[in-house]
Parts: structure tokens; sequence; C-alpha cells
């Protein structure tokens, strides 16, 4: 009987190729007299690329852009402090993320968030979602002193929530840090792809809609 469900959240619940888009495009705007001499489109596309779906820190993002576009009148400090501050305000939702947690919530299941990233920057990005309210248990990589894969975020994150690895889902995007990590400990694997270029793991189950999990969890406790 499943009892709980977890997300990854990056690529997940929230669309990152559309709000990094969005975000980038208006910071181009922002900044634009110290960036205009860059196209915009090659600027959006290298910081993309660079940004490697999140999983390089923007530091070392910015710096690189700096040096490749001979950037001047802005510090690596200045655009980073830029994306700290503004990024939330360009979440994107995947589609039907709301009534998907309603429903889920409505079935007297509980939620949770794991996510690998910095505290107040992941945090800011859920409450933007205006997701934080249906979930019991949020655990971020840096408050917590721990990383997925290691297993021991996900078993955290059970025994927040008070039930048994057999007893729950986790979904997510990510085929090693996700799916084979949650797997391992005995959880039901949702792989969610955020990539066609992605190597499928050998997850429980496969969606590509959020709303498709609901006819997972109903098949499971039938």
């Amino acid at each position: 009987m499943i009892k709980a469900v977890l997300f990854d959240l990056d690529g997940t619940l929230l669309n990152r190729d559309a709000t990094v888009a969005s975000f980038i495009a208006e910071q181009y705007e922002r900044l634009r007299p110290s960036l205009g001499h860059i196209p915009k489109v090659l600027y959006r596309e290298r910081f993309i690329e660079l940004d490697q779906r999140g999983y390089v820190w923007k530091d070392k993002v910015y710096r690189q852009l700096i040096q490749e576009f001979e950037i001047e009148q802005v510090t690596m400090e200045s655009l980073l402090e830029d994306y700290l501050d503004h990024f939330r305000f360009y979440c994107v939702p995947f589609e039907g993320l709301e009534t998907l947690l309603e429903s889920l919530k409505a079935q007297g299941l509980k939620l949770g968030i794991i996510s690998n990233g910095k505290h107040p920057f992941q945090m800011g990005n859920i409450d933007a979602l205006g997701i934080a309210h249906h979930m019991d248990a949020i655990l971020i990589s840096e408050s917590e002193n721990l990383r997925k894969p290691d297993p021991e975020i996900f078993c955290r994150a059970l025994g927040r929530l008070g039930v048994d690895a057999a007893e729950s889902i986790f979904v997510g995007d990510h085929p090693v840090n996700d799916i084979d990590a949650a797997q391992a400990i005995g959880m039901f694997g949702v792989w969610k792809p955020s990539s066609t270029l992605d190597e499928a793991p050998l997850a429980n189950a496969q969606i590509v809609k959020l709303d498709e999990l609901n006819r997972i969890i109903e098949t499971l406790n039938a």
C-alpha cells in the first residue's frame, strides 16, 4: 500500500528549462548596458550550455561567460547576485502540478521533496511554485549535509514521513541520483525524463506528464 510520494524538484516539478530560458533573457535585458555587446541568443545559449541543467553552480558559469565574452562592466559576483535575487520570479511549474498535489493529498498520501542544491535558493523556488504547503517534508542537500544519490537522505526523508521504503514512491528525472538511488533502498522509482539524451534507468515505471502518476498509484494500491 502506497502511503507517501516524494519528488525531486528541478526537472520534475519545476520546468527548469523553461524557467532558465525566461530568466536568462530577462537578465540580459536588465543588464543590457553591460551585456549588450553580446548577441542575446548567444548569451542565452552559452549560459544554458555551461549550466549543464543546473549541475554546475553559477559562479563557475558566470566566470566563464565573463572570460569568453570579455564582459568588463559587471562582475561575476554581481551576475550571481542577480541570479540568486531574481531566478525565483521566473519559476515555471510543469503542467498539472497543483492539480496532482491536491489529488494526492485528497487520497491521504504524505508528500515530500528531496532536492540537491542550496537551501535558501531551492526554498525560494518551492515557494515561488506555491507548493510548500502541500509538503510534509522538504529536504535540501545543503541543509541536510547530504546529497542524492546518498541513500541516507532518502532514509531520512522516509523517517520524517513515518513510512517504510516499500510504502513510498520517488519521482525524479535523474537516472542515477533519483531513480537508481531510490530503488536501491526499496522505494518504487518513477522516472520522468527531462531530456531525450538521458539514458533510461531500469525504473519501476515511467511518466511523461505528472497526472500519469495517479494511474500508477491506483494500480499499486489495487
